[in-house]
């Protein structure tokens, strides 16, 4: 039997499951019943979960800290409310607060980012070519000149498709 899921607030068994999917990320929280009443979870009216979220992030030190961004002012609250930061430097000021927060959200705390499919196929290509190109000079150097023309013959062919890629 698979391991019951705890709640995210104090580790009891949880019974309230909670999923948001936004631009196909999918956030969960999983509450036991006191929480879940103490957080408004069963008040519609009232309940965030995007506030939910921010506070299971929280640490003590954190939720309980005055940082204000110095290029800014911008504040924890500030960030609570708006749900955005006022600034870049403001990711510095609540680094704190912010990396628990993103690490629950996504694969991590850094981003890195999207490469274009076309730029990953013309580098494919392009690395390809390049280790041909130094087989091709080790086969005629080697003497192995029928290795070398199929080399050759491979070099041609994806200088063809190189070329029939457009560049962007």
């Amino acid at each position: 039997m698979a391991n019951p899921l705890k709640c995210d607030f104090c580790s009891k068994p949880a019974t309230v499951h909670l999923t948001k999917i936004v631009s196909n990320k999918v956030h969960k929280v999983d509450l036991c019943e006191e929480c879940a009443q103490a957080k408004g979870v069963t008040d519609p009216s009232g309940f965030s979960l995007t506030d939910l979220l921010l506070t299971t992030a929280l640490t003590p030190e954190s939720a309980t800290s005055s940082a204000k961004c110095e290029q800014c002012g911008f504040t924890q609250a500030d960030f609570k409310k708006q749900g955005r930061f006022g600034c870049p430097a403001c990711y510095d000021t609540f680094k704190g607060m912010l990396d628990p927060l993103l690490d629950n959200m996504h694969k991590g705390i850094t981003h890195t980012g999207k490469v274009p499919r076309v730029a990953l196929e013309r580098k494919s290509l392009y690395d390809r070519l390049t280790k041909l190109e130094l087989n091709l000079t080790d086969a005629v150097k080697s003497e192995r000149y029928e290795e070398a023309a199929r080399y050759r013959d491979e070099i041609n062919q994806v200088k063809q498709a190189f070329s029939e890629k457009p560049a962007r």
